[in-house]
């Protein structure tokens, strides 16, 4: 008797316990989805918190240097404007004068490449005269060595013998020719040696304006000093900006007209030959 009441007490607890655990899962299942949809609630409005904020922060403004070189041309006295004009104006004239010169040094430099092939191969000097570009350099040569030749006689020349005078008409051109080549030249001259100095005196300037604004406020700190000074240093700076490109340039060029005048020189005196030699090779 007592070992069948076991075995029903037994089968009961077996039932209860299959009976319960559906139930145990099935609330476990559904605690798990509400903390799933809090934490859900709860990311949202921070994930949309956090875009607002961005959002709704100010753009950092740029910091405006007060001694930067902008701040100096807007901002600063009549006499540092002026010498920032003057050495802006030097240094403009003088890339100026460096390409032109460059483009002229060049162009008769092609133009001698052209007349050592070709010039002295014509039938005469009329014809080898059309074949030379009418603003070139040695077209005015040839047409000066020409009509100095033709044009010999005069109550004025006549003492003046026929070889004395073509020389001299060719040199004269020649002459002219380089004149024209070195214009420009003493400007670069004048930049390189005299800005740095302008420079220098718009430094000198507003140290001396920092210094008397120091003095004024009644505060010699670092902050108060390094600022104005620095400031004034980029006058120098400038000035030596201007002053290199020139000097380099005016040298370079120096060097170029040289080459290009030996040149010219040489086709002067194969000129003046052809002109001393027959009249039929001359072409007159």
């Amino acid at each position: 008797m007592i070992s069948r009441l076991s075995a029903l007490f037994a089968a009961v607890a077996c039932a209860a316990t299959l009976a319960v655990s559906p139930l145990a899962a099935q609330a476990q299942d559904q605690a798990a989805s509400a903390a799933a949809s809090a934490a859900d609630t709860t990311a949202a409005p921070a994930a949309d918190i956090a875009p607002a904020a961005v959002a709704e922060a100010p753009a950092a403004k740029p910091v405006d240097n007060p001694y930067s070189l902008g701040n100096i041309v807007a901002h600063g006295n009549i006499v540092d404007q002026i010498v920032l004009a003057i050495l802006f104006v030097m240094s403009l004239g003088s890339w100026y004068i460096l390409f032109t010169k460059l483009w002229d040094t060049s162009k008769i430099a092609r133009e001698a490449k052209d007349v050592r092939a070709t010039f002295f191969k014509k039938a005469s000097l009329a014809e080898g005269i059309k074949g030379l570009s009418e603003t070139g350099a040695f077209r005015y040569i040839a047409q000066t060595g020409v009509e100095a030749s033709d044009h010999h006689e005069g109550a004025l020349t006549e003492n003046i013998d026929h070889n004395t005078w073509v020389t001299m008409n060719i040199d004269r051109a020649v002459g002219e020719v380089n004149s024209r080549l070195q214009g420009g030249l003493g400007f670069l001259a004048t930049v390189g040696s005299t800005s740095p100095f302008i420079g220098l005196f718009g430094t000198v300037w507003g140290i001396l304006q920092a210094l008397t604004q120091i003095g004024v406020a009644g505060q010699a700190s670092i902050d108060k000093v390094a600022g104005p000074v620095g400031a004034a240093l980029i006058m120098t700076a400038i000035g030596l900006g201007v002053a290199v490109p020139a000097v380099l340039g005016y040298n370079w060029l120096v060097n170029r007209n040289k080459s290009v005048m030996g040149q010219v020189r040489a086709f002067a005196a194969d000129l003046h030959g052809v002109l001393m030699g027959s009249r039929k090779v001359a072409g007159r």
